[in-house]
């Protein structure tokens, strides 16, 4: 089987990406399928050749799309045209010409099978009043029309494909997949969980390196630390987690904040919260396990989430975790036994009253943690790739019938 992937970048950095990685090194090695790779960049990708030629010792081939520096809306408009105009030269070689085309999300028109890790028109609805320009200042006018752009770009990329019954469509979870059959009627969506590599991310790796960890952080150890990771943090719910630190002043919390935005977006408040020394942002790192290493409790408290591999990530190292119940990855957790669910993420009093509640509670922190690390044992990379087979496979099936 020859499968065209999609991506703009893919990487182990982040989600999606990874998720598509690990998918496809195992459908390359382990299934000997070929792996046509269309991508800007591509990093820590382990078969991968530059070399189209079937004797180059790999089975994953990658064709560089050309990238196109700007804004995040023209960055994607090019990309958008740039990867359907190299695969079209490419189709003319009946060697590279797909079996199938494989797509995370919207980057063409002609996907067969697509897994989807976030829907927008679900998203909008939820940053819609963030958006409104009367209520910015007019410095942040040109990034939120930016924005508001972006959005309603890919939202018109999604009715366009995904309301498409010859477009395969999977979701990361139920959630997504509900939300799917609410905006484009489709009831037809396979669910394939993202997983975690419990070899990489585990109790012992993790004990191992806290010490050392929260030494170069700084930590003492009578602070709490919190874990927050990923980028757009408006979406993530840092807003509401330190409005919630802010209600509970008097406990030794710390936050640590890793990925990609603008710290310097929450001065304001940070000082309104009087949590100013109390957080610490990073940018992203190879070595994630060192900040799991350095914290007490990972918190999730998304607005709107696909997933959230860092959840399942902290599961496996046996975190006690605080999830929002509109995150995918929180399907995996039996709310009091394996993790705390944050229903209203919106509310920083509930918030508040969950992470007092952790702090207070030594045993409780245990078994969460233990219980969650015996739960993410089960969701392996393997049996993820085992259902993604089984969704290509049909999907082959029922486009050879057409």
């Amino acid at each position: 089987m020859r499968l065209a992937v999609v991506s703009p970048f893919l990487d182990r950095s982040h989600g999606t990406e990874l998720c598509i990685v690990e998918q496809i090194e195992r459908l390359a090695s382990q299934h000997g399928w070929e792996i046509q790779l269309y991508s800007q960049r591509v990093g820590d990708l382990k078969g991968l050749s530059a070399n189209t030629a079937k004797d180059s010792g790999g089975r994953i081939f990658w064709h560089k799309v050309s990238d196109f520096p700007g804004p995040h809306l023209f960055k994607f408009v090019w990309w958008f045209f740039a990867n359907r105009v190299r695969r079209w030269r490419d189709s003319s070689n009946p060697h590279l010409r797909p079996d199938l085309t494989y797509s995370p999300g919207i980057n063409c028109f002609d996907a067969d099978a697509i897994i989807v890790h976030i829907v927008f028109h679900e998203f909008y609805q939820r940053v819609r009043s963030e958006l409104r320009l009367s209520r910015l200042p007019l410095s942040a006018w040109p990034r939120t029309l930016h924005r508001k752009l972006y959005y309603g770009l890919i939202m018109f990329l999604e009715r366009r494909i995904y309301r498409d019954s010859r477009v395969r469509l999977a979701a990361v979870s139920r959630m997504v997949a509900d939300q799917l059959r609410t905006h484009f009627d489709r009831a037809d969506v396979a669910v394939i969980p993202n997983a975690v590599d419990t070899a990489r991310f585990n109790p012992a790796a993790r004990l191992s390196r806290r010490s050392s960890a929260r030494n170069s952080l700084g930590h003492s150890d009578s602070e709490f630390v919190l874990l927050l990771i990923g980028n757009d943090w408006k979406k993530k719910g840092l807003d509401q987690l330190l409005r919630a630190m802010q209600l509970d002043q008097d406990l030794p919390l710390r936050l640590l904040v890793v990925g990609r935005d603008d710290p310097s977006l929450y001065n304001s408040l940070l000082q309104e919260s009087g949590t100013l020394d109390r957080v610490h942002f990073l940018p992203p790192t190879p070595d994630v396990l060192s900040v799991y290493a350095s914290a007490d409790a990972y918190v999730g408290p998304s607005l709107e989430d696909a997933f959230g591999l860092p959840i399942l990530e902290a599961m496996a190292c046996a975190l006690p975790v605080i999830a929002s119940a509109r995150a995918g990855a929180s399907e995996m957790i039996e709310d009091g036994r394996t993790g705390l669910i944050l229903r209203q993420p919106e509310n920083p009093e509930e918030l508040a009253t969950l992470l007092r509640r952790l702090f207070q509670d030594k045993s409780l922190q245990q078994e969460l943690g233990e219980t969650a690390a015996r739960v993410a044992q089960l969701l392996s990379w393997e049996t993820n790739t085992t259902k993604t087979l089984s969704f290509l496979k049909e999907t082959a099936r029922m486009r050879s019938t057409h």
